[in-house]
């Protein structure tokens, strides 16, 4: 499978319930402006998992390629783990007077540092080196995957998704994962 679909759908799937996803919702239901939300997400992403990318690849250089292939494995694992804890959004969070781009990317893009997707962006990248612009593009695919139609349905696509079900098919994306970076060379 090519980095770019293991890239996209390994972050479209940890995205939906995350934080993040709940913040495009929010966006959404604020400025009920989708095109300058849709922007902003797709901007603070590039930044965000370039710089994350980025970090991967020069952890990869430091690390001799046994350690490198278990720090990867217990990533994905730990990463299993964590996918399966619901998110919630900090009901405090506040937005500034800045319009729908600038307080979204802002927004979009604070809230990403430290999430899980921008964590197995850095894994993912550690783990294809060579492959970090496809890393990048595959991540940024899939969270707009997951977050475009939040932004466009509004709260209807959110309260309809099946959580508890795509958080363990999640679960097992990552253990899938970690199990395939054991055998990768």
């Amino acid at each position: 499978m090519s980095i770019f679909i293991i890239s996209a759908v390994t972050v479209a799937l940890a995205e939906i319930g995350d934080k993040t996803q709940l913040l495009s919702l929010l966006l959404a239901c604020r400025y009920r402006r989708a095109a300058p939300v849709i922007w902003a997400i797709f901007f603070a992403t590039i930044v965000n998992h370039t710089l994350a990318a980025w970090l991967g690849v020069i952890v990869a250089d430091y690390l001799s390629p046994s350690i490198l292939k278990w720090v990867i494995v217990v990533s994905f694992v730990l990463m299993a783990g964590w996918v399966l804890i619901p998110d919630k959004l900090d009901e405090d969070e506040k937005f500034s007077g800045y319009g729908p781009f600038v307080s979204g990317f802002i927004a979009f893009f604070i809230a990403e540092i430290g999430d899980k997707t921008q964590i197995a962006t850095s894994v993912l990248s550690a783990q294809y080196t060579e492959g970090m612009v496809l890393v990048i593009a595959g991540t940024t695919a899939g969270m707009l995957i997951a977050n475009v139609p939040v932004v466009l349905a509004g709260k209807c696509s959110a309260e309809s998704l099946p959580l508890s079900l795509i958080r363990k098919v999640t679960c097992v994306v990552f253990v899938a994962l970690a199990c395939g970076a054991i055998f990768y060379p």
